[in-house]
């Protein structure tokens, strides 16, 4: 099985997020377990290490060894990724943007889940691949 895992879920581990009683990094952590455990594949772009460097630079840093893990495969865009993301983003009516319109076109052609926390990208990447959250993969 492979994942394609958006940003949000790295954020929710190496920031320890949590929203009451709900420990977001708990859960992404054992999602990552079981991806181990199964032998999974995790499948990262440059899109989603920019947003990390962008969005956390200190927790990338400190974290970035972490795709040089045997279990991690990049994926590249293609100039046809890029248009077809620009398609998806007009589909919206731009309330997507364009790196999570990446991450749809990049999961698409990996054959991968994508793996997100993000509520508005789930309802419109639900129509076009398979979509998930880490607690919903057991």
């Amino acid at each position: 099985m492979s994942f394609y895992v958006d940003t949000c879920i790295y954020l929710n581990l190496w920031q320890g997020e949590e929203r009451e009683e709900v420990k977001f990094w708990r859960i992404a952590e054992e999602f990552f377990k079981r991806c181990d455990a199964e032998k999974s594949t995790i499948i990262y772009s440059g899109f989603v290490r920019k947003e990390l460097q962008r969005i956390a630079p200190d927790a990338f840093a400190r974290n970035k060894l972490i795709f040089t893990d045997s279990r991690f495969n990049k994926i590249t865009a293609s100039s046809e990724d890029y248009s077809a993301a620009r398609v998806l983003e007009s589909a919206s009516n731009f309330s997507i943007g364009f790196f999570d319109c990446m991450h749809i076109v990049l999961t698409i052609k990996a054959g991968a889940i994508l793996v997100t926390r993000d509520r508005a990208l789930i309802e419109f990447a639900v129509q076009r691949c398979r979509v998930a959250r880490p607690e919903e993969l057991k």
